[in-house]
């Protein structure tokens, strides 16, 4: 059997898609301004990506209010309840069609993993991708006041550390959104809010290649 949830609101997929989208931008931007690319000129890319960061960053105080306001932050606390099953499914039973054993409800949407997962982008990726960046853009400002250890290049290097990891987190976080008992199950569900949940052992996904 199975039932329908709401379980995304309207701003958390507003909050979801915004921030992908501008995360998107950044990367896009901000490799050419490395020069990985030549997809877009040295000048627009630089004012693209300060643009972008200023709106995400807009976008992410907003977002930290939301979740303190409404509660939900308490869905990143980490929990070790059933995280052995949950990383077994992951590791090996999404190649053998197994079910996921993580059931998602309205007050707990995500599975330990997640909530590992999530917490480390919200407590390290974003503030070494905020810090830094701010760092980089003020430097002319705040350069007297930094440690002598501490350089433009090494703040670079940091930002760029930042973006690689973020880089990552979103290819991983991509694939695992096609884990669902469809592939367009989970991305469904960020769009118009609602997931069909399944009991448990009901549905076999068909196996991943790996």
């Amino acid at each position: 059997m199975s039932q329908r949830i709401y379980l995304f609101t309207r701003f958390e997929r507003f909050w979801h898609w915004s921030q992908a989208a501008l995360v998107i931008i950044l990367l896009v931007s901000g490799f050419a301004i490395r020069g990985v690319h030549e997809l877009i000129p040295f000048g627009p890319a630089v004012r693209i990506h300060e643009a972008a960061a200023w709106l995400l960053i807009g976008l992410w105080v907003f977002a930290i209010f939301w979740h303190f306001t409404t509660g939900q932050w308490k869905q990143y606390i980490p929990t070790l309840t059933n995280i052995s099953a949950v990383f077994r499914y992951y590791a090996y039973g999404i190649f053998t069609g197994a079910s996921h054993p993580y059931r998602v409800t309205v007050d707990h949407k995500h599975n330990p993993l997640q909530r590992l997962a999530y917490l480390g982008v919200k407590l390290v990726i974003n503030p070494l991708i905020w810090i830094s960046g701010l760092l980089y853009l003020l430097w002319g400002s705040v350069r007297d006041s930094m440690p002598a250890w501490l350089g433009l290049e090494q703040v670079a290097g940091l930002h760029a550390l930042g973006a690689f990891l973020m880089l990552a987190f979103l290819i991983i976080h991509v694939y695992l959104a096609t884990a669902g008992h469809t592939p367009l199950a989970y991305i469904k569900a960020m769009v118009t809010g609602w997931e069909e949940v399944h009991d448990e052992g009901q549905v076999k996904r068909p196996p991943r290649s790996p």
